[in-house]
């Protein structure tokens, strides 16, 4: 009976679409904020950044239990999408997916405004003058080459994602099969007597994917300064 048991490999599993459905869905939202911010200055911008950086200072049980109030069974956002749309997301494998996308949303941020403001807006200004409206220009000259900026923060996003804990056990508990994740597994096996080698080799994996995280990430950096013209 070696090896990682079933619990451990759903953990996992669900892990993994748990970060990827947080990244889908927070990375357009990400992209957008991160050109507001670094394109515009109004009245606002300083809120708005401290707004996104948030959950980066602010305890992780307070993000969650503020997503409980929100979206929780009694919450007016809860209540609303359970009557609107049929849709809970307290207790869910997507309830999950929310707290991580919210907790990773400031590391996805970050790196997409610094190389939208690595962008040259000579080039954008030159396609406006070609006729190119500010959407297009934002589409075709901006984003190609804010790529590697944004490619960067999925990879950060991802493994902030994979190894959330503190905001969803707050919102959705640790319920097996449903909102129990890598990070939760880990916590029950250590509190159980017999769960100490399945709770390393799970730690361990939890590692090797930060780590390659970080490497990939850092590799992509390194790339999107050699296309700016920077050393190495």
């Amino acid at each position: 009976m070696g090896g990682i048991d079933p619990d451990a490999m759903a953990a996992l599993g669900l892990t993994v679409k748990v970060a990827a459905t947080a990244i889908v869905f927070g990375l357009p939202l990400a992209v957008a904020v991160s050109y507001l911010l670094a394109r515009y200055r109004f009245p606002g911008h300083m809120i708005l950044n401290g707004l996104v950086h948030l959950p980066l200072v602010m305890p992780p049980v307070v993000t969650g239990y503020g997503l409980l109030l929100l979206f929780g069974p009694a919450g007016p956002l809860g209540q609303f999408l359970n009557e609107a749309f049929g849709i809970t997301l307290a207790f869910r494998w997507t309830g999950a997916a929310l707290a991580a996308a919210i907790m990773a949303f400031p590391l996805m941020v970050r790196p997409i405004r610094v190389a939208i403001e690595s962008v040259d807006q000579g080039l954008e200004s030159a396609a406006e003058t070609l006729g190119a409206g500010r959407f297009l220009v934002f589409l075709t000259v901006t984003l190609p080459l804010a790529l590697p900026g944004i490619i960067a923060a999925m990879i950060l996003g991802f493994a902030k994602a994979l190894g959330e804990f503190g905001a969803t056990i707050t919102f959705v508990s640790n319920i097996p099969g449903e909102t129990r994740t890598l990070a939760l597994a880990i916590y029950s096996l250590t509190q159980s007597p017999d769960g100490d080698r399945a709770a390393l080799m799970l730690a361990g994996l939890s590692v090797a994917l930060a780590f390659a995280a970080v490497i990939g990430s850092e590799l992509v950096v390194r790339h999107m300064q050699a296309r700016l013209g920077g050393k190495r």
